[in-house]
């Protein structure tokens, strides 16, 4: 059977995209490239269909190996669309797509003269040009920071650190070894799962730079985060541990007065300076931000784009201190820079002068287990993962470490212990629990909105003044954060989209709500898309409340979505928001950084390449007290607990060295 000719594969891909197994965007691709070579083989379309089509689940490239040999699962398809890739006769190895790629006008391999081609091809993976630019620059960004190391005083190092950390832990203490890891490059990575301390140990990193730096007044330090709830929490978090550290220090300096220098915590998008209608940033290369450590929290959430930018627009001489949960998902966009960066965290990969440093700088011994006697990568001296959970020690601890093993009778086991009241699976449930989850919650666990609708009710009067009123909309907003419906998917009854507008029609039925049209007061709103000049980033979530003054100029009652940004409130007139959604639901991508006191994840009828253990250990790890489990059918939850997200990338590659 003859291989099928570029007009029949268009047709084909019209066909997919019909079908919903590409997207239009993938087709459209396809298509542009055969207007730059009109002779291109039809191999090569259909790899830049795919190309395309992996980009859009997070993938940074087409690794043809995987191709060849799982492609269902690589592609995310069922057995329809991977029998009809089959049967189009074309490539099967990963030398022949090889082959047939690299002869294309379209393609370009590093090492041969550049034909600045929209396509690269290295070893066996096929980029989008500025893609494979992306991991480049990230990996040379990353080798060149973690390779500066730095001589330091061990014996002042210990003997600040003695001060920081003055109660000795049980065994090794893997915080007081990151803060001494940490200060030894330009760049550290401190992961852990929730309660491991990693603000805590960056609080204690931030102090002990102060401590050694030897202009400490002048520091200049920023605080980051993906979303605003997350870099909200940050500098709540750090303000917190170094008030307490503050008398450790003294009468050496005081730590009070330099914390106060640190700016507002902001989104990647702000700190960078997001410009509308572009890509591009404000910092960058040749305009540095201005600072000399950089603070990053929820760094799973940072996509491989935003790495890259982040990176070239450090000064050469500055820290960036990365914290996250290699764990969590990763970001919505290509990429899974902290998972590709974490990788072999959890062995250590530590050099026999990295240990030695550590004994000397904090007196611990690293056990040989974490020891890599040859070769070891030069990344590994710069990463530490925090290995014990302070907050997470009960069941929902337990079950996320199950989920995380991927320990389906052991997460079933937990669910199942109807004793403890944190966890929860409802027996087949049906739409009409989750509006009962919602409007009254369950046995032992918070009611649901009940809280911040009663709270919206008692409403102070205008002559109670201004300040008033802010503690009011603060105490909203903060009751509204304890409870949340989290969804795998937006579509459907069991998704953000069905479930957000039941939620409101209910709410409204028991008298709970005034809802008259798209905006209300009490609605709760998430922002969908950064909009700098309204000073509002995408996952920023707030709440629809008349203002202090009810009459504008003209009589009117203007309604301000209103945000919680650590103790600070900010408002926006609501006419000033054009992508927001309501908020009673969100996805669980969209929940990261966040956390509320009772979380009911919600998982749809069937399962998917969507559903996956990180899926449901980061709803998980987003309850602090109670958690809820939702799943229609018991195996989409076995599934998802089976199936691990692994995007392709080459940036490991890059990186062992």
């Amino acid at each position: 059977m003859d291989p099928i000719t570029p007009s029949a594969l268009q047709q084909e891909l019209k066909a997919w995209v019909q079908n919903k197994w590409l997207r239009r965007l993938d087709a459209a691709l396809a298509g542009f490239m055969h207007e730059l070579d009109p002779q291109a083989d039809a191999a090569v379309l259909l790899a830049v269909a795919l190309l395309s089509h992996l980009e859009g689940r997070g993938h940074a490239c087409l690794p043809l190996a995987q191709l060849c040999e799982d492609a269902p699962d690589l592609l995310g398809w069922g057995a329809e669309p991977a029998q009809r890739l089959a049967e189009l006769n074309l490539p099967t190895t990963p030398a022949e797509w090889t082959q047939c790629l690299a002869a294309s006008p379209l393609v370009w391999q590093p090492g041969a003269p550049d034909n600045h081609s929209p396509l690269v091809l290295q070893g066996q993976r096929l980029y989008l040009r500025r893609y494979w630019q992306y991991e480049q620059r990230v990996a040379s960004q990353v080798l060149a920071r973690v390779s500066a190391t730095e001589r330091l005083d061990t014996l002042a190092l210990r003997a600040w650190l003695c001060r920081l950390f003055p109660i000795p832990a049980a065994g090794l203490d893997w915080q007081q070894l990151a803060c001494a890891v940490a200060l030894r490059s330009r760049l550290a990575v401190i992961t852990g799962g929730p309660g491991t301390g990693k603000t805590y140990t960056a609080a204690r990193l931030l102090a002990l730079l102060f401590a050694v730096h030897a202009q400490r007044q002048t520091l200049r330090v920023a605080l980051a985060a993906p979303t605003g709830k997350a870099a909200a929490r940050l500098k709540q978090s750090i303000e917190s541990a170094l008030q307490g550290l503050a008398e450790a220090l003294a009468p050496d300096f005081d730590l009070r007065e330099l914390a106060s220098h640190i700016g507002p915590a902001r989104t990647l998008h702000a700190l960078l300076g997001a410009r509308p209608d572009t890509r591009a940033f404000r910092a960058d290369a040749a305009h540095p931000l201005e600072l000399d450590v950089l603070i990053v929290d929820e760094a799973s959430m940072v996509h491989l784009e935003m790495m890259a930018a982040l990176l070239e627009a450090l000064p050469p001489g500055a820290r960036l201190i990365l914290l996250g949960d290699k764990d969590q998902l990763a970001s919505v966009e290509a990429g899974a820079v902290l998972g590709d960066l974490c990788r072999e965290a959890e062995r250590g990969g530590y050099s026999a002068a990295t240990a030695a440093f550590a004994q000397a700088a904090t007196g611990q011994v690293l056990p040989a287990e974490y020891l890599q006697a040859e070769r070891p990568q030069a990344l590994a001296q710069a990463t530490v993962m925090l290995r014990e959970s302070r907050r997470f020690g009960g069941p929902i601890g337990q079950l996320a470490l199950a989920v995380n093993r991927g320990d389906v009778a052991a997460a079933q086991g937990l669910m199942a212990q109807a004793e403890d009241q944190a966890l929860l699976q409802l027996p087949a449930p049906e739409p009409a629990d989750v509006l009962r989850l919602a409007l009254q919650g369950r046995p032992g666990a918070p009611g649901g909105y009940a809280s911040y609708l009663q709270a919206l009710r008692q409403r102070p009067p205008a002559e109670a003044g201004l300040l008033a009123f802010e503690d009011w909309a603060r105490w909203v907003l903060g009751e509204f954060e304890r409870f949340r419906l989290l969804c795998a998917v937006r579509a459907g009854v069991w998704g953000t989209e069905g479930i957000n507008l039941a939620v409101e029609r209910a709410l409204a039925e028991a008298g709970l709500l005034s809802r008259r049209g798209e905006w209300y007061e009490g609605r709760p709103l998430m922002v969908t898309r950064n909009d700098p000049s309204v000073g509002v980033f995408n996952g920023d979530i707030g709440i629809a409340l008349k203002p202090h003054k009810l009459l504008d100029a003209q009589g009117l009652i203007p309604l301000r979505a209103y945000f919680l940004d650590g103790p600070q409130l900010r408002s926006v007139g609501v006419s000033r928001l054009n992508d927001v959604e309501t908020a009673f639901a969100m996805t669980v991508h969209k929940s990261q950084g966040s956390e509320f006191e009772h979380t009911v994840l919600v998982l749809p009828e069937q399962g998917g390449s969507h559903l996956s253990r990180e899926l449901v250990y980061t709803g998980i790890t987003r309850a602090r007290k109670f958690f809820t489990l939702v799943s229609p059918q018991a195996q989409t939850f076995h599934q998802a607990l089976r199936q691990r997200t692994r995007r392709a990338s080459g940036l490991l590659d890059l990186l062992a060295v």
